[in-house]
C-alpha cells in the first residue's frame, strides 16, 4: 500500500512538472499579432477568378488545380510566392500561393481560385480591382 501511494505521488509530481515546464520550452509558431508583417511590394491591379471547370487540370507548376485551394495564377511571380489579395470595396482579403501562370487577358493582373474569389467577394463582379501585397518569396534551394 505504501509503495503504491509513493508511486502515485511520484507520477503526480511528474505530471505537474510537465505542465509547469513544458509551456516555457515551446517555440513560437507564428509572429506576434502586435507585430504586423510588412509586404515586400504592394500594387493595384485587376483580378478575375477561375473555378470548378478547371478542377484536376495541371497548373503551370505541375500541380492539379483545385478550385477550393488558396491559390492563384500570376504572369511572372515565382511559384510559391505568397500574395495577400485585398478587395478594397469591402476590405476582405486572403493569402494565396502562386502555382499557375496567367491571366492571359490584357488588363488583368491575377487570377484567383473560386474559393478565394468567394471569400473576398469577387464572384458576382467577375473582375474587380484589388490591392496585391507580396508577402513572401519562395526559399531558394
Amino acid at each position: 500500500m505504501r509503495h503504491r501511494l509513493f508511486m502515485s505521488w511520484a507520477a503526480l509530481r511528474w505530471v505537474l512538472l510537465m505542465f509547469l515546464v513544458a509551456p516555457g520550452m515551446e517555440a513560437p509558431l507564428v509572429a506576434h499579432l502586435n507585430q504586423p508583417v510588412k509586404p515586400i511590394k504592394t500594387w493595384v491591379g485587376n483580378s478575375s477568378w477561375y473555378g470548378p471547370g478547371f478542377n484536376g487540370r495541371k497548373t503551370a507548376n505541375g500541380e492539379r488545380f483545385d478550385s477550393e485551394a488558396l491559390t492563384a495564377a500570376h504572369p511572372n511571380l515565382p511559384f510559391g510566392s505568397l500574395v495577400r489579395v485585398v478587395n478594397p470595396r469591402n476590405g476582405k482579403f486572403e493569402l494565396v500561393r502562386i502555382n499557375d501562370r496567367g491571366p492571359y487577358q490584357e488588363g488583368r493582373e491575377i487570377d484567383v481560385s473560386y474559393r478565394v474569389a468567394r471569400k473576398i467577394g469577387l464572384i458576382h463582379s467577375g473582375v474587380c480591382q484589388v490591392r496585391l501585397e507580396l508577402m513572401a518569396l519562395p526559399e531558394k534551394h
